[in-house]
């Protein structure tokens, strides 16, 4: 796997993913940028609820649970010290979706958390990771 970050101004640098998607990352102007596109360290955040997100939805629907919208809400805090990695995570799921059953999402989410998501594997390295969920029915 191969991507490539370049620098264009100030903070601000355009990365290109290896499949081929570019987006704009940029600083907060008390460090030189233009707050024109998210921060590194935020796309770690990202990345992981997605990296998460795509295990539970698919183990789920395996699991033949009606999930009709899945969203991670993440909060995080840093280290005061350089590195300032992340040393807390929170994701907190929150599925919609008319009899789900609690315990197969219980486990789709420890299954996530424990074995499949390369992120919150390496993230968890510097961060202790938790996790809670709630169920919204479907409003027809």
């Amino acid at each position: 796997m191969k991507a490539v970050v370049k620098w264009i101004d100030g903070m601000m640098m355009v990365g290109q993913s290896p499949s081929g998607h570019a987006l704009i990352m940029d600083g907060p102007e008390v460090l030189g940028g233009k707050n024109l596109g998210i921060r590194p360290m935020e796309m770690l955040l990202l990345g992981m609820g997605g990296c998460t997100t795509i295990d539970i939805v698919s183990m789920l629907k395996k699991m033949r649970q009606n999930v009709v919208d899945c969203r991670v809400e993440i909060s995080a805090q840093r280290s005061d010290e350089h590195p300032k990695v992340f040393i807390k995570i929170h994701l907190h799921f929150v599925l919609t979706g008319d009899s789900l059953d609690e315990k197969k999402i219980s486990k789709a989410l420890n299954l996530s958390a424990e074995k499949y998501c390369s992120a919150s594997a390496m993230l968890g390295k510097t961060a202790k990771l938790t996790h809670d969920f709630k169920i919204e029915p479907t409003h027809e």
